[in-house]
């Protein structure tokens, strides 16, 4: 995995650490005032995806070299 690659995965699992800290559970996960801290969670979890899916792309394009 390269270093790029390693830098986000680490700020967005620091952005999924924050989220899951930052809601307020006794108000339930679909409360409003949640939706801030739901839609950056999603976010972080799309951005992993997409980290990955990345690294997977450019083992491919190395191999087909």
């Amino acid at each position: 995995m390269k270093t790029i690659y390693k830098v986000f995965l680490a700020i967005f699992i620091i952005f999924i650490g924050f989220n899951l800290y930052a809601i307020q559970w006794d108000l339930g996960f679909l409360n409003e005032e949640n939706t801030t801290f739901i839609i950056s969670l999603s976010a972080a979890i799309l951005g992993i995806i997409v980290v990955f899916v990345l690294n997977f792309m450019s083992k491919l394009s190395l191999k087909q070299n």
